[in-house]
Order: C-alpha cells, then structure tokens, then sequence
C-alpha cells in the first residue's frame, strides 16, 4: 500500500526518520554504482572513506543523486515548498575493519541557526546489518541537541570524533536502516544516529544528502571551518542568508562524466 504525503510526515516528526524508500530502478541503480566504482577507481579508497565532500559541484552523477525528483519530493513533503541543497558526502566502509560511525546528531556542528536540516541516505551498494547499515534511535530527535564528547574507541569516523553518549537501555531500541541500493532513508538533523563496523568483505557505500529550508542561516562555522554553499532547488528563497550559488550542470557542459 502506498504511503500518502501526509503519513510519511507524521511518521517522520514522530520517529525521526522513515526508511526502505525506493529511488532508483535497478538500471539507474547500477549506473550511479558504476559511476561511483569510476570515481572510486580514480581518486582511491581511503579518499573515498570520508573523504568526498561536496563533489556534487564537479561530479554529474552526484548532483543528479542530490537533486533526484523521488528524493526531493520526499523531502519536499518534509521542509515544504522551498528547498534548498545544503551539501553531500559519501560514507564508504570497506571491511572487514573496524572503522565505525561514533552515535551523534547531524547538526550539532554545523552551525546553522534555527539547526532544522534533513539528510538523505542514498544507498550505492547493499546496506545490511552484516557491513555495517546505519542505526537510529526513534524519537531521539525530539530532545533537542546534546552535548556531545570525544569518542574513546579508536576507528570512528567523524570528522572531529565526536560522539554523544546513549545509555545501553536507548541502544537496544534501535533501528537498522537496512536499504537495498537504490533506496533511501531520511533523517531529522537532529536524531542520533551511527553505525557499526563492516565486519563482512563487502563495502557498504551511501551518499548523504542535507537539505535545508531557506529560513535556516549560518550562525557559526561549520566543523569544516567553511561556509556552506546551498543551491536552491525549488520555490523561492525569500531569505536570502546565503551567497547564491548556480546549479553547477545548467547545460551539462564541461561536466565530469
């Protein structure tokens, strides 16, 4: 049974996230994986750890992941008419290693002022419970931010190895978000979330895509110690708290792959 506009939303600002959502037929799929194992194959595996920030502004598959209308609508349905692409980044975790995602929320370091952002969780590859999917704790969300501290394992893979602290009784109510590639999950900037690592000999790859709604700004710098640079996607920008930034691909010219 198809889910209507108005049950994802209720669902999300109940749980802080939905999961399982398709996005891509299994040709399309299989294309941005190909384009992906391209990309992997020229800049190397450890770059592409955690490394690809914001290659939507000279990569075409990734821009296209970004601004891919099944994506967008959902999030649309979410934030309302007017969205804006805050950034991307992809996770790869190749294994088995013991490289894992510390539990943490999206915008604690992001310094955005109201902190209302929503990431897309686009899955290249497979994402199980075997190479490490990632984990959400329901209704995490409506607690605000948290402080967060260092992380004490070694391997996590945060950029500055932050890590808030979740009791063993709020861990055991978490939720594998388990996608086959081509779908997606959604979450709440704010839910707390993290992953485990990829024991298995698979790579688990996803692209995290954040979007904002125009009437967010950047109080702070980000934990990149560099302004954002959002692209509005659709309706209007009435706000205008960010320098503009053109879509990188209006003809499709000049553009890798």
């Amino acid at each position: 049974m198809e889910t209507t506009n108005g049950q994802l939303l209720e669902n999300y600002r109940k749980d802080g996230f939905l999961t399982g959502i398709h996005v891509a037929e299994n040709a399309e799929a299989l294309h941005f994986r190909k384009e992906y194992d391209a990309l992997e194959a020229e800049v190397g595996a450890e770059k592409c750890e955690i490394g690809l920030i914001d290659w939507h502004f000279d990569y075409k598959f990734i821009w296209d992941l970004a601004t891919h209308p099944k994506i967008v609508d959902v999030i649309e349905t979410l934030i309302g008419p007017d969205v804006m692409l805050l950034a991307t980044h992809f996770f790869c975790k190749y294994g088995p290693r013991e490289k894992f995602v510390a539990w943490h929320q999206d915008v604690t370091y992001w310094g955005l002022e109201p902190p209302d952002a929503v990431t897309a969780w686009y899955a290249i590859d497979d994402s199980d419970t075997g190479n490490g999917c990632m984990q959400v704790i329901p209704g995490s969300h409506q607690r605000g931010i948290q402080e967060h501290g260092t992380s004490e394992q070694e391997g996590n893979l945060l950029s500055i190895n932050q890590e808030v602290p979740v009791t063993e009784a709020e861990a055991e109510t978490a939720v594998d978000l388990i996608l086959k590639a081509g779908e997606m999950s959604i979450h709440h900037g704010q839910i707390i979330h993290g992953s485990l690592p990829n024991h298995s000999t698979r790579r688990r790859c996803g692209l995290t895509v954040r979007y904002i709604p125009p009437t967010v700004r950047q109080a702070e710098d980000n934990s990149l110690k560099r302004p954002w640079k959002p692209i509005l996607l659709r309706g209007e920008d009435r706000h205008q708290n960010f320098t503009t930034v053109p879509n990188p691909f209006p003809h499709h010219e000049g553009s890798k792959r």
